[in-house]
């Protein structure tokens, strides 16, 4: 034993290293240890669903996921067969995946809307968009039902993972409470936005629009990882060093709130095909074919404005389940801000890209028009996918979808409604 202490004690440096290397790899095999412990409690859970008994004349409720491996840097395939694809299966879904191996993949997801009862997305920010956009999704939603909607977060960006789901910082616990969730049936409706250019296909998010120049300093943040924890202020430093103030100028049009009608009750069980047609084609030839009547002009309010930073956002981050009028809130930052102060607002905004700072003008509006100046040039942030900047109109499509949340969620927004 003397001759071990008096070697370490020599080679204090090797020691040291190894000490160091043994701890470390005693914390990862720990932390692995826990979740795979996650993982099973989280199968058995799911295996309760399993094991209930259904009539023999009930089919198996069918799920199609859409699932896209590329998200995560890569990881994300893997991530859901470890940790979600265990709980579906488990709960008695008949599952169907589709993967998105190349762009527009999405389209698939029409060919089989006919015969599923609730769409699970596994991805990000950008899978969620895909499958709302190149899917025609919101089209057949409104056509047929309301079909619910599951999100598993396994993207690098989730921003409706704060809405529907308690915050964690274990990954694999993120992600198995997701999927627990979708087994639970507890929904919230969900707003979306359509966002069309002058010649464009409308281009659909439940986040928001973001222009300017926090968004365009954001992007260029991951250039600057080799400063760790700093990049995020560097990559706001440097883009001060261009053209200041940096001012985007543009004319904007909208329509104040809406109000909200009552809510349709749900049906507890999806009619036939042959039903859903018999109802379309009823209301079509019996609707009244007299004068139509007149319709009140629109109040459009028009605003010059001249802006660091203008956002376009849903009501989706701080959702209210009593609230009567349906609107989106547009925040105009102010552009007389120094560039200490845009350092400083840039962190807070990495952190809430959506969030209205201190001395921004805030509007309330169902519709807007955003008419840029000829050769504007720049990009949209649309729910973090880049567009090209453009003259837009953006629309509030209220209540259009329904997510699956944590029951833990919603009743904390029902209980934050009745204070």
């Amino acid at each position: 034993m003397a001759k071990v202490l008096a070697a370490l004690r020599r080679h204090w440096k090797k020691s040291t290293f190894g000490a160091c290397l043994l701890g470390w790899g005693g914390h990862w095999l720990y932390g692995k240890h826990c979740d795979n412990l996650l993982r099973r409690a989280a199968c058995q859970e799911a295996q309760a669903f399993g094991n209930q008994l259904i009539p023999a004349t009930m089919p198996l409720k069918k799920a199609t996921v859409f699932l896209n491996p590329a998200a995560c840097k890569g990881k994300a395939g893997n991530l859901f067969e470890k940790n979600a694809a265990p709980i579906l299966h488990l709960s008695g879904l008949d599952v169907t995946v589709v993967k998105t191996d190349y762009e527009g993949q999405a389209k698939k997801l029409l060919e089989l809307m006919e015969n599923t009862d609730l769409i699970i997305i596994a991805g990000g920010d950008g899978t969620v968009q895909e499958v709302l956009h190149e899917s025609g999704l919101l089209r057949v939603i409104a056509a047929f039902s309301k079909i619910p909607i599951g999100f598993i977060p396994l993207g690098k960006t989730c921003s409706l993972s704060h809405t529907l789901y308690p915050e964690s910082t274990n990954q694999v616990q993120h992600i198995t409470n997701a999927t627990l969730a979708i087994l639970k049936g507890e929904t919230v409706p969900l707003d979306v936005l359509q966002i069309k250019g002058e010649k464009e296909q409308p281009v659909f998010a439940v986040s928001g629009l973001r222009w300017g120049s926090y968004r365009d300093a954001g992007v260029k943040v991951s250039k600057y990882w080799y400063l760790g924890p700093l990049k995020t202020k560097a990559a706001h430093f440097f883009s001060t060093f261009k053209e200041w103030p940096q001012k985007h100028q543009a004319a904007l049009m909208y329509l104040g709130p809406t109000e909200r009608p009552p809510e349709e009750p749900e049906e507890k069980s999806r009619p036939p095909l042959h039903v859903r047609l018999y109802r379309r084609l009823r209301s079509y030839w019996f609707s009244p074919k007299g004068c139509p009547k007149e319709v009140a002009p629109e109040d459009w309010e028009e605003l010059k404005l001249s802006t660091i930073e203008l956002c376009i956002a849903t009501q989706n981050r701080q959702l209210d389940l009593t609230r009567t009028e349906d609107f989106m809130d547009i925040c105009i930052e102010a552009e007389s801000v120094s560039k200490g102060q845009f350092v400083h607002r840039g962190s807070q905004k990495m952190r809430d890209p959506h969030m209205c700072l201190e001395g921004s003008q805030h509007i309330q509006a169902s519709r807007c028009i955003l008419q840029l100046p000829e050769g504007t040039e720049g990009f949209f942030g649309i729910d973090n996918e880049e567009y090209e900047a453009m003259p837009v109109e953006v629309k509030l499509l209220p209540r259009k979808l329904r997510f699956f949340c944590d029951p833990r969620m919603r009743e904390q927004l029902l209980q934050a409604a009745v204070q």
